[in-house]
């Protein structure tokens, strides 16, 4: 009886399965919905915030784009005013070459009409040379001008390398020879050395001012009182010396001079210079030297001739009247007679 039980009475041993309440159910859902909601609302903050990171990138990339875009901007607007300024420049270059290029086929057809009458320009070099170099002889007596002069004249018909001026060519030859054998007188030199020598005339002591050294001035001292017949005897001793006065005659004594003296000596003196100068220009040696003996014995006779300042007038006064002005330079003629007849001839062909 045991053994034959029935299967409900065996199921009826078993647990029952948990069928949850319906309240529970509810709070699991509302849970589980506020953890999807959580969720999701962390994911849009999440989103929002890449996305305003993006946006504030993409708004920085923007702004550097726009700088990049405005530099490029300048510098092709600065490329394009540069340009510009090439092209003004190459148009006024090209204006120039024209230009340039009308004046050089100018200038060339010039130089072509000219090439003919080249001849007749060289003798008329020539000729202004020689003019040139007589007025450094006859006025000035300037012989190293004159041989410059011809020197340079010599060179210029050398470069033209014509025949013609040949002849021309050895007598300006023979004339350099000359004037190179002419003694040189330095005549700005000997001029300047006068000119100092007037400078220095209102600074030369005159005679009267020269004391020498000073007398010494004889001790004082303490005589004892002398008897009356002494005293007479000396009184009349002064006496009698102030009647004589022994003088020597064989030295010339300094003159005395007064202050309008002085000055007028020293203007006669520099006019003394000055006529030595003029004399100089003109190449007047009798004139020239005697003004400077006249000077110099005018230094002697009222100066002090032992002080330097009129020693060193002395000596340059003499070696000044030694030098040789008479010497008279040699004449451009043979050159001027040789260029008449090569202008001669030019002119008959």
């Amino acid at each position: 009886m045991t053994e034959s039980a029935s299967p409900m009475s065996a199921g009826a041993l078993l647990p029952a399965p948990f069928v949850p309440s319906r309240p529970v159910w509810r709070t699991a859902r509302f849970w589980f919905a506020l953890a999807i909601g959580g969720l999701l609302i962390w994911q849009w903050g999440a989103t929002q915030a890449q996305l305003s990171e993006a946006r504030q990138e993409l708004t920085q990339r923007t702004a550097e784009s726009e700088k990049r875009l405005r530099e490029a901007e300048k510098r092709l607007v600065r490329a394009i005013e540069e340009t510009s300024a090439l092209a003004r420049k190459y148009d006024t270059l090209a204006t120039r070459q024209e230009n340039f290029q009308g004046e050089t086929d100018a200038l060339r057809q010039i130089l072509q009409e000219t090439a003919s009458g080249s001849d007749d320009m060289l003798i008329a070099e020539a000729e202004q040379y020689l003019n040139f170099a007589i007025q450094q002889l006859q006025l000035a007596g300037n012989a190293q001008a004159a041989i410059l002069t011809l020197t340079s004249l010599d060179n210029r018909l050398a470069r033209a390398g014509r025949p013609l001026f040949l002849s021309l060519r050895r007598t300006l030859a023979r004339e350099l020879e000359r004037l190179r054998a002419t003694p040189f007188v330095d005549v700005p030199g000997i001029s300047l050395r006068l000119e100092n020598i007037i400078a220095g005339i209102d600074k030369l002591p005159l005679a009267m001012t020269f004391t020498g050294h000073p007398a010494e001035k004889p001790a004082v001292t303490t005589q004892p009182p002398v008897s009356w017949w002494r005293q007479v005897m000396r009184e009349s001793w002064r006496e009698l010396k102030g009647m004589a006065r022994i003088q020597r005659f064989d030295r010339q004594e300094p003159v005395l001079l007064s202050p309008d003296q002085a000055l007028i000596l020293r203007e006669n003196l520099k006019l003394r210079l000055l006529n030595a100068r003029l004399a100089l220009l003109s190449r007047d040696q009798w004139t020239f030297r005697n003004e400077l003996r006249i000077t110099r014995q005018w230094l002697r006779q009222y100066f002090n001739v032992s002080a330097k300042p009129v020693e060193a007038a002395l000596s340059a006064l003499q070696q000044l009247a030694a030098t040789e002005l008479a010497a008279e330079p040699p004449t451009l003629n043979d050159s001027l007679v040789a260029l008449q007849t090569l202008k001669a001839n030019r002119e008959k062909r």
